[in-house]
């Protein structure tokens, strides 16, 4: 239980970070950077998920 909690955690902040850097963050300098921090939280979400699914986790 406490992992899928963790995951829908992962899948919010990458979710959220991502909404910001294409609405208010859009022209910030560092935008890149927080769209590669969000497409990570992404593939560690997916890999938890792969984990879990078959039972390594």
């Amino acid at each position: 239980m406490g992992l899928w909690v963790f995951f829908i955690l992962i899948l919010l902040s990458a979710s959220g970070i991502l909404a910001l850097t294409f609405g208010p963050l859009k022209a910030a300098p560092n935008v890149g950077a927080l769209r590669t921090v969000a497409y990570v939280q992404y593939v560690a979400a997916l890999l938890l998920l792969g984990a879990r699914l078959t039972g390594n986790a």
